[in-house]
């Protein structure tokens, strides 16, 4: 499987969840996949483990998203991954996977809160691009990972659901702008996936049969099913699509 050779993606939050199954599945489709975390070294290094196994190509960078100088630090420690694995700056694939929760309802919001989420889930993938548009390579791919909860009511996270708004309308405005150049941007939505950041949402069996219940097909998914969305996308078979909301959950909501 080589679908993806000689292509260098990056994937942000892939130090575990949805993001360390994006990076797996590129890497197994032959890109060098550029790992970044933002505070857990130890769980990226075992994503860049996972793909070299599988007989990939990986590297692993830290830049904390929320912090002002976030796409200096960023694309410094990624030119030195890059050049570390004898690759060069250019960009092929970008997923805006990284993200941060946790706001709660209406009345438990804090301003504080509020700006983390915004910088991490909308600022940090909007500026990242914005650095990036002179490494792109014509006929990128750019993914943004949104989330269900930007379509449906979901007022036990208010602040994080704006945030996945604001992406899905980015997405459309980088699909247009960027699409003279050959680079497609589309948004992928998961829906309830098995992951440490809603780990207490499934925390006995009553409830994680509850999560699977809002999915037609009948469970909660796994990172693999979004990563399998993502590799079609950042393919050549997906060369045609672009500004598109797709939705990965199982029908949930139907």
């Amino acid at each position: 499987m080589a679908r993806l050779a000689d292509r260098t993606a990056i994937v942000t939050g892939a130090s575990r969840g949805i993001g360390r199954g994006i990076a797996e599945r590129l890497g197994r489709d032959g890109a060098l996949v550029a790992v970044h975390y933002g505070s857990d070294g130890d769980a990226a290094a075992a994503t860049v483990e996972s793909v070299v196994k599988d007989g990939g190509r990986a590297f692993a960078f830290r830049a904390e998203l929320d912090r002002p100088d976030a796409v200096d630090t960023f694309y410094a420690a990624l030119d030195r991954g890059l050049d570390a694995a004898g690759a060069g700056p250019g960009i092929d694939i970008l997923v805006n996977n990284a993200g941060a929760s946790g706001s709660g309802r209406l009345h438990q919001l804090t301003p504080e809160v509020f700006d983390r989420l915004f910088a991490v889930n909308v600022k940090a993938p909007l500026f990242l691009v914005q650095r990036g548009l002179d490494r792109f390579r014509e006929g990128g791919r750019i993914v943004n990972i949104s989330s269900l909860t930007s379509r449906h009511a979901y007022p036990e996270s208010v602040t994080y659901a704006m945030t996945k708004g604001a992406v899905d309308t980015m997405t459309l405005a980088l699909a247009k702008e960027l699409g003279p150049r050959g680079i497609t941007v589309n948004t992928v939505a998961p829906g309830f996936v098995a992951t440490d950041m809603n780990a207490r949402l499934r925390a006995t069996p009553e409830a994680a049969a509850a999560l699977a219940s809002h999915a037609v097909l009948g469970r909660i998914g796994t990172p693999g099913d979004i990563a399998d969305v993502v590799a079609f996308l950042v393919s050549d078979d997906a060369r045609w699509i672009t500004g598109q909301y797709l939705e990965a959950g199982g029908g949930s909501g139907l």
